[in-house]
């Protein structure tokens, strides 16, 4: 791939300067990741998503090169931000865009497309559970977040997001996957990145409601491990919703794009060639 194709640029929203990377050439595509992550989370899926695409990387707000939040959002927040940021990004966009966002992307591409139709052609949400988080994962954020604040991605902390986004296969074997969930970590403000995660988790309410409301083509890709959301819970959200399917990705947990990115690429673009 050419260097021309590769741009790096600040687009302003109302939760600060967002970084987006745009990579390839064709028609665009916006990637929004996960929580804990950057737009790194996508290297994998990269090369080869971007043989015939733009792909437009996005670190959400206090992540990788985007500006740190200054106070909790939500959900919401971060769909007006993205509304921004598409607006922003006028001169690679024209129309509609296709939507690939992993758990917390996922759940802000649901809001925008309920809510902004306009702006989405196609959503795939991977990873994004359409319920609110339950008790148990409440009551260990409000222990680990201070630990965070306090001594960053170490010791229970650090075990403890490993163990939410990778499976025990990729912990022990694959130091790749791990490292680009710690390099992010390491490189992270402590106090902003915990401000993402009240605003990304704690602070998520049940977006089944906007599951209900999306006209636009869904994919949603679930995975074998994430106990929370799983392949059924997600085939019967989508029985609800006018266009929408799942499928899953075995040998993953939260991030297939990082654990199983060939399966993930594939099911990708069977679900653009099907609509």
């Amino acid at each position: 791939m050419a260097d021309t194709d590769v741009r790096t640029r600040f687009v302003p929203t109302p939760l600060g300067r967002l970084r987006v990377r745009a990579v390839g050439r064709g028609a665009p595509v916006v990637l929004w990741h996960s929580m804990f992550v950057d737009a790194t989370s996508w290297d994998r899926v990269v090369p080869a998503l971007a043989t015939d695409r733009r792909l437009l990387l996005v670190d959400g707000p206090s992540s990788g090169g985007s500006d740190r939040l200054t106070r909790a959002s939500d959900i919401a927040g971060c769909a007006l931000a993205a509304g921004a940021l598409l607006d922003g990004l006028a001169d690679e966009i024209h129309g509609p865009v296709d939507w690939i966002g992993s758990a917390w992307g996922g759940h802000v591409g649901m809001q925008l497309a309920a809510t902004q139709p306009e702006r989405i052609r196609r959503l795939v949400a991977i990873s994004a559970p359409t319920d609110p988080i339950d008790a148990g994962l409440r009551r260990r954020l409000r222990v680990l977040l201070p630990l965070f604040r306090a001594v960053g991605a170490r010791g229970p902390v650090r075990s403890a997001i490993l163990d939410t986004l990778l499976t025990d296969a990729s912990r022990a074997s694959d130091p790749v996957a791990v490292e680009l969930i710690l390099g992010p970590l390491r490189r992270a403000d402590r106090e902003g990145m915990a401000l993402a995660v009240e605003t990304a988790i704690v602070n998520r309410t049940d977006l089944a409601w906007a599951a209900a409301r999306i006209r636009r083509p869904v994919l949603f890709v679930t995975t074998d491990d994430r106990g929370e959301w799983t392949p059924e819970r997600a085939r019967e959200v989508s029985a609800g919703m006018t266009d929408a399917r799942e499928v899953t990705v075995s040998g993953s947990r939260v991030l297939p794009a990082v654990e199983q990115p060939d399966a993930l690429v594939a099911a990708i673009r069977e679900f653009w060639a099907s609509t």
